[in-house]
């Protein structure tokens, strides 16, 4: 243990729920050294506790933190249900559509759409997918995110790849790839960028031998992709890169919204 707020490690033993998410809400604000009442309830609880996770900046964080963080975030993942993806049948020769919250998807990794500091967003409570993945990963990503760009001593490019264990998701890997950010006029670049993405993370899935990838639905929203032109390029270049490489790879397209999964059936022919 570094010693920080030593007041916080007085309960460590047969914790419950509770006790630990309020035993992370008074580390994480004595590391930060800042005082805050902890509601009551377990909704502001679990949305204060999210918020601190999202702003922490990368850093180690002791043993014991991270041991009741790791009992934490599992027992929140039991208590959401784990969608293991031998359970799902493809729409096609090991292609997938699921709709469903993709930090619950057990494969051998799943996509993250990351911003080119590839650090995770620190917008506290924010529903972005790149939020979402760090939060219920753990602090531990967003220092092996950091330690992964400190190498590599500049920002990320659109279009290419990186690769980092999973920690408290059920998979096994996340796969970073930051997309084109649309403003304005939808460009031919745009279009390659967004192509390069899905290449870049399956070649890197493959390289690694992953035998299934789960991707979200990359540049849209935040980055404001039109979403049909999104889906099309998705799945034809997912197509088109297991035809010429030949890759036995599983992948899933994991949507959230009713209207991506409309969009992707159509393009997947699942209304079939």
């Amino acid at each position: 243990m570094s010693g920080i707020c030593p007041q916080v490690f007085s309960k460590n033993i047969g914790m419950e729920q509770e006790e630990r998410r309020k035993f992370l809400i008074e580390y994480l604000l004595c590391e930060k050294d800042a005082r805050a009442e902890i509601p009551k309830d377990e909704f502001s609880q679990k949305k204060l506790l999210r918020a601190l996770f999202n702003v922490r900046e990368p850093r180690a964080a002791d043993e014991e933190f991270l041991r009741i963080q790791d009992e934490y975030l599992g027992e929140e993942l039991r208590l959401k249900g784990i969608t293991d993806l031998a359970d799902l049948a493809p729409v096609e020769p090991d292609i997938y559509l699921w709709q469903g919250d993709i930090t619950t998807l057990k494969c051998d990794g799943i996509v993250n759409a990351a911003n080119s500091k590839m650090l995770g967003c620190f917008c506290p409570n924010h529903g972005c997918i790149d939020n979402a993945i760090h939060t219920f990963a753990g602090v531990q990503l967003r220092r092996a995110c950091a330690d992964m760009m400190k190498a590599q001593g500049r920002d990320e490019p659109a279009g290419g790849a990186k690769i980092t264990k999973a920690y408290n998701l059920p998979c096994k890997y996340v796969l970073h790839t930051v997309g084109p950010i649309v403003y304005g006029k939808l460009t031919a670049e745009h279009e390659r960028l967004l192509e390069s993405c899905y290449a870049s993370c399956l070649a890197l899935a493959d390289k690694n031998r992953l035998e299934s990838l789960a991707f979200c639905c990359i540049s849209t929203g935040e980055f404001h992709f039109p979403n049909e032109r999104a889906a099309e390029i998705a799945v034809r270049t997912v197509r088109e890169y297991k035809r010429q490489t030949g890759s036995e790879i599983k992948v899933v397209f994991n949507v959230f919204k009713e209207q991506d999964h409309a969009i992707y059936a159509k393009y997947l022919g699942a209304n079939k």
